[in-house]
């Protein structure tokens, strides 16, 4: 078991909880960074905190002087960064604080290590969105960028400023491009998350359909409790590098509703309609990546299929809601 010390930003996010819970099995001493918020949002990460397996420290990627401190306060071996403004149509309605947290964030990062401690190992939550207009596929660590959207052109930077600092400072610091992963506890404003959970609203009947943008767009989904021991697994390589995480897999919008209503035995043709307000102002059409190189080095390989992702969301969703239905029946309620 380790002594290690870790601490993650986006610690309440999916991936920052997924991660928080593997790494405490590897013996870590687990912080996580959190901005002062007048209404918290720990439902993710609370039966860490119930339990004291995690501690809370405030911090904020838009505050330099706050960085220091909480890397002072923790005094971390290694530095997951995993917050960001991330759901990318939030991006075109506000491009320039997505800049500020999701961008010049990670400098502010880098820098307040290089201010503290030098040593630390610092892991940059990348992202396939980077590639954007793809100009290969497979995509691989190789393939040129070409965001389409706000928030792939701040990935980019934080991206680029991580090589520059590792490059230029010798710091041990790396990014993984992490194709989409998805979960139960993915948020609801992302679209493997809306149809698992607008499928179990039809199915309980407290909704009559699913509103989608483009059922043709194509992606590569993993499972978030599988990629977060690969961000794991880059931090303790003896040299830096960057990683492509996929599953070298696609799938449509449409496989997706496909095998979520089929889970609950329902044809999706019945319930599904197409808005053109969820379409993005430049799409993405397909995005898929190539792991090589993180299966040889890392010895990383995917555990949890596409069609098993999608069911374990389905059910989660359906007992989520259930149990809603069953606290407001007991508290008197009909509807």
């Amino acid at each position: 078991m380790s002594n290690k010390v870790a601490l993650i930003t986006g610690i309440t996010g999916q991936d920052g909880s997924y991660l928080a819970e593997f790494l405490l099995t590897k013996g870590y001493k687990v912080y996580g960074m959190v901005r002062r918020a007048s209404v918290e949002k720990f439902e993710r990460i609370e039966h860490l905190i119930d339990s004291n397996q995690i501690e809370l420290i405030q911090g904020d990627l838009l505050d330099q002087y706050s960085l220091t401190a909480v890397l002072q306060q923790a005094r971390p071996n290694e530095v997951y960064n995993l917050a960001a403004q991330s759901f990318v149509p939030t991006s075109w309605a506000q491009p320039v604080l997505t800049s500020e947290f999701t961008a010049v964030g990670v400098t502010r990062l880098l820098e307040a290590i290089r201010f503290v401690d030098p040593s630390i190992r610092f892991y940059q939550a990348s992202s396939s969105e980077m590639f954007g207009k793809v100009r290969e596929t497979p995509q691989t660590e190789m393939t040129p960028f070409y965001p389409r959207s706000p928030y792939g052109v701040s990935k980019v930077y934080g991206h680029y400023i991580v090589v520059n600092y590792r490059e230029s400072y010798n710091l041990f610091a790396v990014s993984g491009i992490l194709f989409n992963h998805e979960s139960p506890r993915r948020g609801l404003e992302f679209v493997t998350r809306k149809v698992t959970d607008g499928v179990a609203r039809i199915k309980l009947g407290l909704a009559s359909d699913l509103k989608l943008g483009n059922l043709d767009a194509k992606r590569d989904w993993g499972f978030a409790g599988d990629y977060v021991q690969a961000m794991w697994l880059m931090l303790q390589q003896s040299k830096p590098e960057d990683y492509v995480i996929a599953t070298g897999k696609t799938h449509s919008v449409r496989d997706l509703v496909n095998v979520a209503f089929s889970h609950v035995d329902l044809d999706w043709n019945k319930f599904v309609k197409t808005d053109k307000a969820f379409l993005r102002p430049a799409e993405v059409d397909l995005l898929v990546g190539d792991s090589n190189k993180a299966h040889k080095e890392l010895k990383w390989e995917p555990k949890v299929s596409f069609e098993e992702m999608i069911r374990m969301m389905v059910d989660a969703d359906l007992e989520r809601l259930k149990h809603a239905q069953n606290h407001r029946r007991a508290m008197g309620y009909h509807a």
